[in-house]
C-alpha cells in the first residue's frame, strides 16, 4: 500500500534513517499449565517468526484480534519477558532485561501512589541522569510536566488525579528520559473518548518535537491511523504471524478533522477493517474465510465522521 509521492511528505518515514529496533524472527511458546487437561510437556505457541524493522523517529502500531500476542511481543521488547526463539535488537544490542533505553506506558497507568505527580516524573529523570544537580532534575522534570498539560498539578498524588491526568503523568515519565524506543501498551484504553482525543494530540506533538521512536499496541483502528507512520497487522492466534505492514501516507502534522477528510484515511481504514473482518473468529473457534483477496482500493466513502472502530 505504499505511495512514494505521498510518503515523501511524512516527517518520520525516511527509509535511510538509522535502524532503531529489529524484531528478528521472534517466536513465543508457553508451557500448558497442569490441570488444564493437557499432557505433560504440551506447549502453546502464541506467535511465530515475527520479523520487522523500526527506524529512528518512526511511529509503528500493531493491530490484531485479542490473543494474537501483541502485548506479549511488547513485553519481550521491554525486557519483561524472553522470546522462545529469535530476539529483539535495540541500538545494536540484544534485549535481555528492562532498561531506560526502552520506556513503557502501560494501560493501567502504573504510577507510584505515594509520590506526587512531579515526583513520579522526577524519579525517572534521576535514574537517567544520576549526575545531575537537584535544580537540573527539577527543571527537566517541569519541562515535561508542562508539555503534557500538568502545570498546577505537580503536588497532587495519583489518587487525586483523573484517569486522563494519570496517563499524562505516565507519558511525561516515559518521554523525559529520551529513550531509544517508547513502548505504548494500549495507553488510552481506560480513558474516556473526549479526553483520549486531547491526550493523543498532546502526545503526537511531544513525539514530533522529540523525534522519538514509538511502537504501540492498540485495538482502535482510527487511533492507529491518526498516530502511525506504519501499521502492522497480525493474524489470529495461536501461532499468529505478521500478515503485512501498511504505510499511512497522510501528511503531518495531522489533525483528526484533516485525517477523516483524507481519501488516504478511507483507503487505509477500509483495508484494515477488511483484514480484521476476514480474520474474525466465528462461534466454535473457526475463522471466517478471507474470500476475495484484499486490495488497495477503498470502498466509496463519505465525508461523515466514521464510528470508532475497535477490535
Amino acid at each position: 500500500m505504499s505511495n512514494n509521492s505521498e510518503a515523501s511528505h511524512l516527517n518520520h518515514s525516511a527509509a535511510d534513517r538509522k535502524l532503531a529496533m529489529k524484531v528478528d524472527h521472534v517466536t513465543k511458546i508457553f508451557p500448558v499449565l497442569k490441570g488444564s487437561g493437557a499432557k505433560t510437556g504440551d506447549t502453546f505457541c502464541v506467535f511465530k517468526d515475527v520479523k520487522f524493522d523500526v527506524r529512528e523517529g518512526e511511529f509503528i502500531t500493531m493491530v490484531g484480534h485479542s490473543g494474537c500476542g501483541k502485548s506479549t511481543l511488547l513485553n519481550i521488547m521491554a525486557g519483561f519477558d524472553k522470546p522462545s526463539t529469535g530476539g529483539i535488537i535495540v541500538d545494536g544490542k540484544e534485549v535481555t532485561e528492562p532498561g531506560l533505553d526502552r520506556m513503557v506506558v502501560f494501560q493501567s497507568f502504573a504510577l507510584m501512589p505515594w509520590l506526587t505527580c512531579f515526583d513520579n516524573v522526577r524519579v525517572a529523570v534521576r535514574s537517567a541522569h544520576p549526575d545531575w544537580s537537584g535544580p537540573e532534575l527539577d527543571e527537566h522534570t517541569q519541562k515535561y510536566i508542562d508539555m503534557m498539560g500538568l502545570t498546577g498539578s505537580e503536588k497532587k498524588r495519583p489518587a487525586l488525579l483523573s484517569g486522563g491526568m494519570r496517563q499524562r503523568v505516565g507519558i511525561a515519565r516515559a518521554f523525559c528520559v529520551n529513550p531509544k524506543v517508547l513502548l505504548l501498551d494500549e495507553p488510552f484504553a481506560q480513558i474516556d473518548a473526549l479526553t483520549r482525543g486531547v491526550i493523543q494530540e498532546e502526545m503526537m506533538a511531544m513525539w514530533q518535537r522529540s523525534n522519538a521512536t514509538v511502537f504501540m499496541v492498540t485495538h482502535d483502528v482510527d487511533e492507529a491511523i491518526l498516530l502511525s507512520d506504519r501499521i502492522a497487522l497480525m493474524s489470529n492466534g495461536p501461532e499468529a504471524e505478521l500478515a503485512e505492514i501498511i504505510d499511512v501516507n497522510i501528511p503531518r502534522p495531522r489533525t483528526r478533522q484533516q485525517m477523516i477528510e483524507s481519501p488516504e484515511y478511507s483507503r487505509v481504514r477500509n483495508h484494515i477493517l477488511r483484514f480484521l473482518i476476514s480474520h474474525q473468529k466465528q462461534p466454535g473457534g473457526s475463522t471466517e474465510p478471507a474470500g476475495k483477496a484484499l486490495t488497495d482500493s477503498a470502498d466509496e466513502s463519505t465525508n461523515e465522521t466514521p464510528q470508532k472502530a475497535e477490535v
